[in-house]
């Protein structure tokens, strides 16, 4: 007898964590490439990138984007997505505090069923 499958859950915004998520680019600059004995124009050397576009990735300036995730992932061995994902809670983290008083506004909807 199969299971049933169940939709997944979803949660209300509630503001999330009550810290700033870190940065990927502080994680990447603070420990993963001093782990790896390399300075940020070796790193950038070894990425194919300039090392201005990795100085905003370490410095927050810049999101972490899909294709530098790519590069980081390959370079470490850790892959994209741990990049990709600590970008992502960084984002919402943000955008649900200057969104904070429009999404009370919003009513939660639900599907009859």
């Amino acid at each position: 007898m199969a299971a049933a499958k169940r939709a997944p859950t979803e949660y209300p915004v509630t503001g999330g964590p009550a810290f700033e998520p870190t940065h990927p680019g502080e994680l990447l600059g603070d420990t993963v490439l001093p782990a790896l004995k390399l300075s940020i124009s070796e790193a950038a050397d070894k990425l194919g990138v300039s090392r201005q576009a990795l100085h905003r990735v370490l410095a927050g300036t810049a999101a972490m984007t899909p294709e530098m995730a790519l590069r980081i992932g390959k370079l470490t061995g850790a892959g994209p997505t741990i990049w990709m994902g600590m970008q992502q809670q960084y984002d919402l983290w943000h955008a649900e505090r200057r969104l904070a008083a429009e999404l009370r506004k919003i009513p939660t909807l639900k599907a009859p069923g």
